[in-house]
């Protein structure tokens, strides 16, 4: 595995590869993940054709569930989840690297 990309190497990266300013790139950075955060909250589903799609999903509470860190047993509440689905393309890419 090639390891992780955090956000400011991925504006720096794209800064670099499209010769447009950091400040810029970081701007639209920002407002697109706020976007998609904002719009699955609120229940729509994100579609990015070829990439994948993120949606919010309930998960049903229970009585009985066990924090796994102390062993103890809680009541866990019915909850959202955000759930992402990735795109065809990118379900074939995955399966066919090495």
């Amino acid at each position: 595995m090639a390891g992780k990309m955090t956000r400011s190497e991925l504006i720096h990266t794209l800064s670099y590869q499209s010769n447009l300013p950091m400040n810029e790139i970081h701007s639209f950075i920002d407002d697109l993940l706020e976007k998609i955060k904002k719009d699955v909250l609120a229940g729509k589903a994100i579609e990015l054709r070829g990439f994948g799609t993120f949606e919010l999903a309930w998960r049903k509470g229970r009585k009985k569930a066990r924090n796994p860190k102390t062993g103890e047993t809680v009541s866990v509440e019915d909850h959202g989840v955000v759930r992402f689905r990735p795109g065809r393309e990118l379900k074939s890419e995955a399966w066919d690297r090495k």
